[in-house]
């Protein structure tokens, strides 16, 4: 690889571990490391949920879905939309009564601590194999671009630990010392880094088609790539306007709604207002984000077939190969340098709201005495000890076969369900207690294990199924074992933090 794309991608590690180290240095205090004293602009926290959602598998694989597919999987963004305008109406009012830290306070509130407790941890752990082995696949993409860049063939060996390690640490770091202010202020750093990266792409994609923009549009129209819509009623269809729609919708909820990555975000906000705003906001973008990629995967296919390369890239590679084979010395490492942005914004996302749920759901209702200064110790140790988990997990991945890490990405997908179902319990029913909702946690499980795993139905609807199932069973079991009328979640706004 040149040196001046290596310099790039140096620069923008190195220098992007001390802007978030600079910015967080003033935080003080549990508020400050973990909701920046809830004094972030809205327009930062809407950046800050996009580039926390994208990561670079997403990144990468985007624009393959057009060039083997069409445009269907922008209808995701309908649901999309429509969940975000529902968490801000329905959702967010409940975390801005009083002063909490995490989603699942409300539901101690609520239900009582062990639910809590239950939901913690089932977050904890699934975003930690979900974080890790999107690290893994982050570095396994850039290994095999490094590798192919340098003429050498692509095989298991020592780089792989090296760029997972590699990647880890800088996101630890600069996450440790800064707390939530680092994390939003290098999301929005990083949001801009990749979408240059994209448009960059594009505009050097257009240039390679002969004619130009008028043949992709022109072949892309004749092969149907530029569809958007299709109506069918198919469970299997990912990619359908029902499933987006509907599923979708659910799925958006669930990972927006109840989600710890997501509500610290909206808690680091100056106020409901600008929360409900940015998070709104965010849906727009990322339908137009979307579209972006969409477009280069259309400019993909048609410079394929014009100039077809020597080996036809396997699916989810399309892009990649794209950039190793046409991208000139300096905008690979631009783009290069995007793909570690979009993989270390979702890493330390996840580091953050990781030890944010462990110190204020787990760790304080049990020392409840503890003082302001150890539990800030004690949190910067815990986004250190998350950082650890989820390079091992990276590093364990490398010995899985591709199905076995799908399936693991599609668990930790489905469970956001399971939590989306426990908040609408607890909004709907004032007789669901704590074995309601416990009983209710285990029949989501295994329904929508059964639906991901024993049937062919699409991951979008496994939302659904999961939120359905625990409302459905939560409040039959309040009819056979009723507790004691509680006070519904409260989604009636007194005062603006």
């Amino acid at each position: 690889m040149h040196p001046i794309d290596l310099g790039v991608i140096i620069v923008y590690i190195v220098g992007c571990t001390a802007m978030g180290a600079w910015l967080g240095s003033g935080s003080k205090g549990l508020k400050g490391y973990f909701l920046g004293e809830s004094n972030i602009p809205g327009w930062a926290v809407m950046i800050s949920i996009i580039a926390t959602e994208t990561s670079a598998v997403t990144f990468l694989s985007v624009p393959g879905i057009a060039y083997r597919g069409n445009m269907t999987f922008l209808q995701l963004a309908i649901g999309y939309i429509l969940a975000r305008i529902f968490v801000a109406i329905f959702l967010l009012p409940a975390y801005f009564k009083g002063e909490i830290f995490t989603a699942y306070q409300v539901l101690q509130q609520r239900f009582g601590a062990a639910t809590q407790k239950a939901a913690s941890v089932l977050f904890l752990v699934t975003r930690t194999v979900a974080s890790g082995l999107r690290l893994f696949l982050a570095a396994k993409v850039l290994r095999q671009m490094y590798l192919a860049t340098q003429g050498y063939p692509v095989s298991s060996g020592w780089e792989m630990p090296i760029a997972i390690i590699t990647i880890g640490l800088f996101t630890i770091v600069y996450t440790y010392l800064g707390g939530i202010k680092a994390v939003v202020w290098t999301d929005v750093l990083q949001f801009f880094i990749y979408i240059l990266g994209g448009i960059v792409a594009l505009a050097i994609l257009i240039g390679e088609v002969p004619g130009g923009w008028s043949t992709i549009v022109k072949e892309g129209l004749a092969a149907n790539k530029f569809q958007v819509f299709d109506f069918r009623f198919d469970l299997t269809i990912a990619y359908g306007f029902w499933a987006g729609l509907i599923g979708a919708m659910v799925l958006d909820t669930g990972s927006h709604g109840v989600d710890q990555m997501m509500v610290q975000r909206y808690l680091s906000a100056r106020s409901q207002r600008e929360a409900a705003w940015a998070l709104i906001a965010s849906g727009g973008v990322i339908l137009v984000q979307f579209t972006l990629f969409l477009l280069i995967g259309v400019g993909l296919f048609v410079l394929y077939q014009h100039s077809p390369p020597p080996v036809l890239p396997t699916k989810d590679e399309e892009f990649a190969s794209f950039i190793i084979r046409y991208l000139p010395t300096g905008v690979l490492g631009v783009v290069i340098a995007a793909i570690l942005s979009v993989t270390m914004s979702t890493v330390s996302g996840a580091l953050s709201a990781s030890a944010s749920s462990t110190v204020n759901d787990l760790y304080r209702p049990l020392f409840p005495n503890t003082d302001e200064r150890n539990l800030l110790r004690l949190s910067k140790g815990l986004t250190a000890f998350w950082g650890i988990v989820q390079i091992g997990v990276a590093i364990a991945a490398i010995a899985l076969e591709k199905a076995v890490i799908d399936n693991a990405l599609a668990v930790a997908g489905f469970v956001t369900g399971i939590l989306l179902g426990l908040f609408l319990l607890g909004l709907v029913s004032r007789h669901s207690g704590q074995a309601a909702a416990f009983i209710g946690m285990i029949a989501g499980l295994v329904a929508v294990s059964f639906a991901a795993f024993g049937t062919k139905l699409a991951y979008p609807w496994y939302a659904l199924v999961g939120s359905a199932t625990v409302v459905a069973v939560g409040m039959a079991v309040s009819l056979v074992l009723p507790a004691a009328p509680r006070k519904i979640i409260d989604t009636n706004l007194q005062h603006e933090s």
